[in-house]
C-alpha cells in the first residue's frame, strides 16, 4: 500500500519528549510511522514504544515500517483509548506520549476517504473506516445541527446559510459525493468570499471533527496520558487548528496551576500543587525550511508538558 505522509515537527517533537533510551512511549497517532521509527531508534532493546492509530490503513503501513524495531508494537486503537490499551499490557506507568492530531496526508490525498474538497468521493470522512460517516450527518441532521457543527467546528460565520442550502439540496436528492457538498458550500458564502479562498476548508473540517469525535476523543487521549505519565515523563501534542490547539493548551494551564483559593485568603488552605510545568512556554511551530518543504506544516503548533 503506498501510504504517503510527512511527519510534521518531527525533531522538535522528538527532542521535546526527551527520550530515556530504557523508557515506554506511547504514539497515539501512528499515521505512517515517521514519528514512530525515530522515537523506536532512540531506543534500547529494554525500551518500548506503541504505537496505536485507528485508521486501518495506518496500522498495515505502520506494522510494516515498524517490524525492524524488535521494541515496538502496532496496535489498533484510538489514543483516546490509551489507558484501557496499557492496562492490557500491563502497564502502569509510562515516559512519554506523543499525539500528531487531525488528519494525515494520506488520508486527504486518498480520494476514495471522502476528506478532501479537491477530488470527488463519496461522502465517507471515517478516519477508523467504520460507524457515521459525513453523508449520514450531511443528509440526517436538521438544519438547526448542521449549522452548529459547521459555527462550533468550523468557525464558520455563513454556518446558517450553508446548512440552509443543504437541507434544500438534499430534499430533492441526497448529497453523496465531496463535489456535490463543496458546490452547495460555494454556492453559499458570497462571491468575494470564493474569490478570496476556498470557502469549503471550514465546512469541510467542522464535517469531519462531527463524524469523528475528535474533540470528545482529544479531551479523554490527553486527560488518558497526562495521567498515564511517570513524574518527569512528558506529553508532546501537535495540533492543526484552533479549537485543538485551545483545549490543549487550557488543559496544560491547568495542570500547571497550583493553588486555587480565592486571592483575598492570607494563606493557602486548598494545598493543592501542580501537577505539571510546561516545557515549552509557547508553542513550538514549524521553520523556515520545514514550511517550503511540507506546506502542511504552516498551522502546526507542539505544545509539551512534564509531569510532575
Amino acid at each position: 500500500m503506498e501510504f504517503t505522509h510527512i511527519s510534521v515537527l518531527l525533531n522538535e517533537s522528538i527532542d521535546g519528549l526527551n527520550i530515556n533510551p530504557d523508557g515506554i512511549y506511547v504514539d497515539g497517532t501512528a499515521g505512517g510511522a515517521g514519528h514512530s521509527c525515530k522515537i523506536a531508534s532512540n531506543l534500547s532493546e529494554n525500551g518500548m514504544l506503541i504505537a496505536l492509530d485507528r485508521d486501518p490503513d495506518a496500522v498495515a503501513v505502520a506494522t510494516e515500517r515498524l517490524s525492524v524495531y524488535k521494541n515496538a508494537r502496532v496496535i489498533r486503537s484510538n489514543y483516546s483509548q490509551i489507558r484501557e490499551v496499557l492496562d492490557e499490557l500491563g502497564i502502569d506507568k509510562v515516559d512519554g506520549v506523543l499525539m500528531d492530531l487531525g488528519v494525515s496526508s494520506h488520508q486527504l490525498d486518498t480520494g476514495s476517504r471522502g476528506f478532501s474538497y479537491h477530488v470527488d468521493a463519496p461522502l465517507d470522512m471515517r478516519m477508523s473506516q467504520d460507524g457515521i460517516s459525513a453523508a449520514d450527518i450531511v443528509n440526517g441532521y436538521s438544519e438547526k445541527e448542521l449549522a452548529k457543527i459547521i459555527f462550533e467546528f468550523g468557525e464558520e460565520k455563513f454556518s446558517r446559510q450553508i446548512a440552509a442550502n443543504i437541507v434544500k439540496a438534499r430534499e430533492i436528492a441526497p448529497i453523496q459525493t465531496t463535489m456535490e457538498l463543496a458546490e452547495i458550500v460555494k454556492n453559499s458564502v458570497p462571491q468575494k468570499v470564493r474569490r478570496e479562498k476556498n470557502p469549503c476548508k471550514k465546512t469541510f473540517q467542522a464535517i469531519r471533527i462531527a463524524v469523528n469525535g475528535e474533540l470528545e476523543h482529544l479531551s479523554k487521549g490527553i486527560d488518558e496520558a497526562f495521567y498515564s505519565l511517570k513524574s518527569g515523563g512528558r506529553l508532546a501534542v501537535i495540533t492543526f487548528h484552533s479549537l485543538e490547539d485551545r483545549l490543549v493548551k487550557q488543559r496544560f494551564a491547568g495542570w500547571c496551576k497550583g493553588c486555587t483559593c480565592p486571592p483575598d485568603f492570607p494563606q493557602c488552605v486548598c494545598g493543592k500543587e501542580p501537577e505539571g510545568k510546561l516545557v515549552n512556554r509557547k508553542p513550538i511551530e514549524a521553520e523556515k525550511e520545514e514550511l517550503e518543504n511540507n506546506n502542511r506544516s504552516r498551522s502546526a503548533k507542539l505544545r509539551i508538558i512534564e509531569r510532575s
